[in-house]
Order: C-alpha cells, then structure tokens, then sequence
C-alpha cells in the first residue's frame, strides 16, 4: 500500500500502526508526505476573532464561554461591524491572511445578528483576506448565505470520537456536527475541521477521531489539533497536561493520512517550547493562529511567532485571494 495515496477508508488498526511507529521514524515519514504535497517554507496565518462571547447554552465540558459554567470569561453581545473590520486590518498588518470570525451561539440564527455577520464577511473580503466563520449549527440555506458573501472556510470541530462524544457533550450529538458539516460542503464552502485532545479520552479516541475526519470525501481542507487548555469553572478543569509526544504523534498522523488538508496546530500552543513547535512544523502542521488570543484562551504574540519563523526559515503563506491575483497576471502575461 502506497500512504501517500489519498484514501477515505481508513481503519482503526491501520491509523494505530501508524500512530505507534518509532517517533523519529514516524515524523520522517510525515514530513515525507508533507513536502510531496506542500511548500514545507510556508505556514497559513490566521486570526481569530470572538464576535460575541460568553452566554453559550450549550454544555461542552471544555469551554469557558457556556453560560452553566462559573469562569471569568465576561459575555459581550456581538461586536458592531466597524470595529471588527478593523480588528481584521490590523491582523493583516500583522501578517495574518486569513481571519476567523467565532461567535458563541449553539446555533447560527436568521435574525439581525447573522445580517451583520454577512456585512463583516462581506468587508473583509473586500480586505484581500480569507474569511473562516466558526457559528455553531448550519441549516443548508443558513450555509448557501455565508457562502455566497465570501465566506471561504468554515469551521466546526467534531472534538473527539463519536464512543467519548457523550462524556464531553449533551445538548447536541455527534450527527448533529456531521450534518452541518455536510451542510458545509453543499454550499462549496471548505470545511476546517478538527478536535481537541486532553480531555480524559482514550489514544484510540483520538485515533478514531482522525478516521471520521480522513473518512470524510473530500477531506476537510484544515484540521486543527487542539490540545486542552484547561479553564477553571469548566469540568476539566483539573486535566493534566497532554505530553509533547502525543501532540507530535497526532500531528504526524493526520498529515500522513490526510496528505493535502492543512494541519493546524491550535489551542495550547503557548505551552510549547520554539523547538517543540518546530518539530510540529517538521512533522506536517502547516497552519497557525497568531495574535495574543484564541477566543478565550491564551497564544502567543504576533512578533513572537514572526520572530520563531525567521528562526526557522519560515515565511506567511499567501491568501486565497493572492494566490488568485498571481494566476490572473500569469495568464495576463501568457497572452501578451
């Protein structure tokens, strides 16, 4: 069986043997792959936004921003147009070329809120930036809408296993984020698609997390690796803190069995060292958010990652929209 091979079929046992390979041999392999389908040079830089915070009705034992949990996170109603537009100007200054937009709701909602959200998709476009909404429950209509103001990822994380689903979450199941996921892809949205780890779940929860996202056809085109950044008031509160190996392991998997999706190294990441990101890079993560905050949660600095990709040699990958802007003159300049 040739790996590098795009499959959607994978099983438990074949992603476990793989999973269970000498690390070091293990992350050559992945590191194989990656530059057989990637610019190992270029990582993706995105920012994510919290447009409305806090008050979230549903119970995901993870997050500070459900409203049954007693954490510092403050609840602010969704954020006017203006100021988000500027918050995304000034994350391209940065270097950011993609924003995330995240908004704590269960579900996305065809009310006053949700026009606004087409107004911010509509002015970041208009920015040269990659728009990534993250909203909650997508009805296929509620999806074509997005999509059509310029909407060109869309995130919605499955989080672990369909077995461990239950133990983390109750006011929503594991189908529920399949469909909106499918509802994802009929509008021609990319999907960005990923979970967490660290939450109490089993190496083969993990494992089987990553089949139902390679088993996806197509792949989603952005996996983020989330590790757990535990939030006092939350359930897992007291978690211990995932080893650098499960990371690296996790990283190199879900590059080798999903050889063309960006693999996003996520929350979690101001606990690593510059090396350790390194060798994440190395082993196939191509994709970062940079700014000093994940929604709710800690990251590092803009300046301190630009600093750890001159360290490394590492350069901003450019949008869609650039990449668009290149072919067009290359055509221009094939015609002349």
């Amino acid at each position: 069986m040739n790996r590098q091979d795009i499959r959607n079929d994978w099983n438990v046992e074949e992603i476990r043997e793989i999973y269970n390979k000498p690390l070091l041999d293990l992350v050559f392999e992945a590191a194989t792959i990656h530059r057989k389908y990637h610019n190992s040079s270029e990582v993706q830089i995105s920012s994510l936004l919290s447009i409305k915070t806090g008050g979230c009705k549903e119970d995901c034992a993870y997050c500070p921003q459900a409203a049954r949990y007693h954490t510092d996170v403050d609840v602010h109603k969704m954020m006017d147009v203006d100021k988000v537009l500027f918050k995304a100007q000034q994350a391209k200054e940065a270097g950011a070329n993609r924003m995330c937009l995240g908004a704590a709701w269960r579900e996305v909602r065809d009310n006053r809120d949700f026009d606004k959200v087409i107004d911010m998709v509509k002015g970041i476009n208009e920015l040269d930036m990659e728009v990534c909404c993250t909203l909650g429950m997508l009805t296929e209509e509620q999806a074509q809408k997005l999509a059509n103001a310029g909407v060109y990822a869309y995130n919605h994380n499955i989080d672990t296993s369909e077995d461990y689903y239950g133990d983390i979450i109750s006011t929503r199941t594991y189908n529920d984020r399949l469909d909106t996921l499918n509802n994802v892809r009929k509008a021609k949205m990319t999907i960005c698609s990923g979970g967490i780890i660290g939450m109490g779940e089993s190496i083969d929860d993990r494992l089987k997390m990553l089949i139902t996202l390679s088993n996806l056809n197509p792949h989603p085109e952005s996996v983020p690796i989330n590790t757990l950044v535990p939030v006092k008031g939350t359930p897992l509160e007291d978690q211990e803190a995932v080893p650098f190996e499960d990371l690296l392991r996790m990283i190199a998997t879900a590059r080798i069995v999903m050889p063309k999706a960006m693999v996003r190294l996520s929350a979690g990441r101001l606990e690593r060292s510059r090396m350790e990101q390194g060798f994440c890079f190395m082993a196939g993560a191509n994709s970062i958010f940079a700014g000093d905050k994940l929604l709710t949660t800690p990251n590092p600095e803009f300046n301190q990652d630009m600093d750890m990709f001159s360290f490394f040699g590492l350069k901003a990958m450019p949008s869609i929209h650039d990449k668009r802007k290149q072919e067009a003159s290359v055509e221009t300049s094939n015609k002349v």
